[in-house]
């Protein structure tokens, strides 16, 4: 038997789902509604699928620096081409970013719930993960900062947050930046930041203006909705993006995934379009979940977190229905914001379970 390593062993593996259509299959049902995985429920970008159906080339290994989707994120951020990095998806830069910068023994601070793979990715490299629970479904900032011992090498901030979907503000992330120590990599993941509307949000690019060590994650999985060609970005100073790409590999994101991002930045009106249907579902859904008495946080990403008692109870009636949302343990669920149509069965559906049970 080959063992792995005992911060290897130790890790509790993802378990992916079953495909929808065998789901679907072992329901017994002919459609169901998923609002699981936080995708955006108008597609990809009909400027995206035009695009990579003219793309013939796929027996030549992709642009291994992702040129021309770089050039072009470089002219939106006002940045330079050596201070972004692509990722197979965001997720893959903080696995580059977790084995680049830590070794055995070394220290990550990070909240609780919140994105799992942090902790998953820093325990792969023999680190201890330290989790801080959020504070009213917020990051505890102060808590953060003050979890942070000469071990600590990195410390993760999902801004808005993946599970809850809050926000840190201006003021607070100020002062946990300018009071951090020099030798701590701050990594702000913002995969849901296309979705904000709270003015006081964060700026994490004046950060990287002003030369701090900060890795800001995006994505464009989310709003531009290639979640199925996984491709992310991040933007950080030159010194820290070119020790990362010292562990990239070389063709880490597809030929249809560079093409797909570049031309899913061209389209303005998908991104108004996704935009409008998020805002029109969370009035939505705000306002039918009071009607039902339910407490849920508001969100300032594309799904909202619902603190609801019997939450496994109520997800697994749910699912043998056919409508997919995420369970968050004992006390939550999390639902994404879908299209009128989803959003209006999902209130119908959730009326009747509850009334039931």
């Amino acid at each position: 038997m080959i063992n792995s390593p005992e911060y290897v062993a130790s890790i509790k593996p993802y378990i992916p789902g079953k495909p929808i259509e065998e789901l679907e299959r072992d329901l017994g049902i002919k459609r169901s509604i998923k609002l699981a995985s936080n995708e955006n429920p108008l597609g990809p970008s009909p400027l995206a699928i035009e695009a990579i159906k003219k793309v013939t080339d796929l027996n030549r290994y992709p642009d291994g620096g992702g040129y021309y989707i770089r050039d072009e994120l470089s002219k939106r951020r006002s940045v330079g081409l050596d201070n972004i990095i692509l990722g197979n998806g965001s997720n893959e830069l903080i696995d580059i970013a977790v084995r680049t910068f830590l070794k055995p023994g070394d220290e990550a601070v990070m909240a609780y719930p919140s994105f799992v793979m942090y902790s998953m990715l820093v325990q792969s490299v023999g680190g201890r993960p330290v989790e801080i629970p959020l504070r009213d479904y917020r990051h505890d900032l102060t808590g953060m900062l003050n979890a942070v011992t000469e071990r600590t090498r990195l410390l993760f901030i999902a801004n808005p947050n993946n599970q809850t979907g809050t926000i840190n503000r201006k003021d607070e992330f100020n002062h946990l930046v300018c009071r951090l120590p020099d030798n701590i990599l701050i990594v702000v993941d913002e995969a849901y930041y296309e979705y904000v509307t709270d003015p006081e949000y964060a700026d994490s690019m004046k950060h990287f203006r002003d030369g701090k060590n900060i890795l800001i994650l995006r994505t464009f999985s989310k709003i531009y909705g290639l979640a199925g060609l996984r491709i992310g970005y991040g933007i950080a100073r030159s010194d820290i993006i070119t020790e990362m790409n010292k562990i990239r590999p070389p063709f880490n994101t597809s030929t249809m995934a560079q093409v797909a991002a570049l031309n899913a930045l061209y389209d303005k009106g998908h991104i108004k379009r996704s935009l409008e249907i998020n805002e029109d579902g969370k009035r939505y859904l705000y306002k039918e979940l009071d009607r039902l008495g339910l407490r849920y946080v508001p969100t300032e990403a594309n799904f909202i977190y619902l603190p609801v008692e019997n939450s496994m109870v109520l997800y697994k009636r749910l699912f043998e229905i056919g409508i997919f949302i995420k369970p968050m343990g004992q006390e939550a669920i999390r639902v994404t914001i879908g299209l009128p149509e989803e959003n209006r069965l999902f209130i119908e559906t959730i009326s009747k379970v509850i009334s039931s049970m």
